[in-house]
């Protein structure tokens, strides 16, 4: 098979000729440019700096020659600016603090704190306040919350979906040409629109100079309880916004894109889920079923959620919501054994991610208990089709990289003990 077709026959629910594999192919499948860069070596690649691929999460761009030597399955399409509101073009020098030489993007403009924290701004703009920080000695970026006063009456839920309006016709040429630029490489092209719907991401506004309305995350959560109908404005908005913007890519390149990551929205903690089921169901699941019922009248694309967490026993909604894919699979969550899930949800929803553990087994143990997780959780998720691997969420700094190939390693195993 090829990747295309392998990971079209994985989410079919139909056993394909081997495992497929993503890493990269969406920014929350991705390894961080630390780690990019250890594996070039690893590999004997061509040495380079690397190109951050998402410039909150420090994620480095994993190119064909490193696809082809992890046996990677997919390639990414992301929209043209990054989310700090600078386009990802003009490539310029950038060190990190560990002395890692990488390439970041023109509009990547930073300054230094007293404390030696580094303030990035927004659309490249140093006379705007800072809207993301990493602390000295760190490697990715945290949200800066930049909540403005607000009087509850003047309350507008257009302030909350600037940053999520219709794409340019400049855009919409740009998403062409990455769709046929990736599908040429007969791996399986993933795109990302934009996203919403209370993504906690996207919510503190890091792209806008200037963000009003609610940007303070607590603010927003207690907001679904206690500002109903101002969420329901937003999410019809942002739900208008991605139909348009869906329909017009799809109208040019639609039918080369394979698999599209709608939302990032987490509705899981370590232990529990930030709402209940009957919450979900009638909050958030009307707009999410809309834009599922779209893309699955109109495409070929399937749909790909990602929730951190203990969300299993909001796989059920997550399914009636018209999502085919859950990532990233948190198996060490409360309530979301591998077993169970796939017994129970198994023939109903891809399964992508779950590989191993990267908060404890991947960064901490050691090549066998990576190599031994993997070939459990390859053997539970993969019967029946329905199970793409990847690890759970990114690949994250500091990572091992013989951990890395071990896991990669215990891929290539079980895939060989199938054929």
């Amino acid at each position: 098979m090829t990747s295309r077709e392998r990971i079209r026959t994985a989410v079919s629910h139909r056993e394909p000729d081997r495992i497929p594999v993503d890493f990269g192919g969406s920014t929350v499948t991705g390894i961080h440019i630390s780690v990019v860069a250890a594996l070039r070596d690893h590999y004997g690649l061509d040495k380079h700096p690397v190109k951050v691929f998402d410039t909150t999460q420090m994620l480095g761009q994993v190119e064909d020659d490193l696809r082809d030597a992890m046996g990677i399955d997919t390639t990414p399409v992301v929209p043209p600016r990054a989310s700090f509101g600078f386009r990802l073009e003009d490539w310029k020098p950038w060190r990190m603090y560990d002395g890692l030489e990488i390439l970041v993007p023109g509009g990547f403009e930073v300054t230094i704190d007293e404390k030696g924290d580094t303030l990035i701004h927004p659309q490249g703009d140093r006379g705007a306040p800072p809207s993301g920080r990493m602390p000295k000695d760190g490697y990715f970026f945290d949200a800066i919350i930049r909540q403005p006063a607000f009087d509850e009456g003047d309350l507008d839920p257009r302030d909350n979906v600037v940053e999520h309006a219709p794409i340019s016709d400049a855009d919409v040429d740009w998403f062409e040409a990455a769709i046929r630029q990736a599908a040429a490489s007969g791996r399986a092209v993933m795109i990302k629109v934009g996203s919403g719907l209370g993504d906690i991401a996207t919510i503190p506004g890091i792209s806008l100079k200037y963000p009003k309305g609610i940007r303070d995350i607590a603010e927003w959560y207690m907001s679904t309880r206690t500002r109903p109908d101002y969420v329901r404005a937003m999410f019809e908005a942002q739900v208008e916004a991605l139909i348009s913007n869906m329909s017009r890519i799809n109208a040019r390149a639609g039918g080369l894109v394979d698999v599209i990551y709608l939302c990032g929205t987490d509705f899981g903690t370590q232990k529990s889920t930030f709402c209940s089921v009957d919450t979900y169901r009638g909050l958030w699941l009307p707009y999410y079923k809309r834009l599922a019922d779209w893309i699955h009248s109109n495409t070929g694309w399937k749909v790909f959620k990602h929730s951190c967490g203990a969300v299993g026993k909001l796989l059920d909604a997550f399914i009636d919501s018209g999502f085919d894919i859950i990532n990233p699979v948190q198996v060490t969550a409360a309530g979301m054994d591998p077993a169970t899930l796939k017994s129970r949800h198994g023939d109903r929803i891809t399964f992508w991610g779950g590989g191993v553990d990267t908060q404890k087994t991947l960064a901490f143990g050691t090549p066998g208990e990576v190599r031994e997780q993997a070939l459990r959780h390859l053997d539970i998720f993969s019967k029946g089709g329905g199970y793409v691997f990847n690890v759970v969420h990114n690949i994250q700094a500091q990572t091992p990289v013989a951990n890395v190939i071990a896991m990669m390693d215990a891929v290539a195993e079980f895939n060989g003990a199938r054929q």
